[in-house]
């Protein structure tokens, strides 16, 4: 069930402050240069550009 009763998915975006974008919930992540399509109920993407496996975090921001 959703958050507000109802049997609807939902998909949460995060915005971490100084990091990447948490996603969490229903997605699909398609990437097609990579020939990745994978559906995880948790996912970190790169905001900052410095991750050497975009489109995930490799947290190279820490640097």
């Amino acid at each position: 069930m959703g958050t507000d009763g109802n049997n609807k998915s939902f998909t949460l975006v995060e915005v971490i402050d100084g990091g990447p974008l948490k996603i969490t919930g229903h997605l699909i992540l398609k990437d097609p240069k990579k020939d990745i399509t994978a559906s995880p109920a948790e996912v970190y993407l790169c905001r900052c550009g410095h991750s050497c496996n975009k489109p995930y975090c490799d947290k190279s921001h820490n640097c």
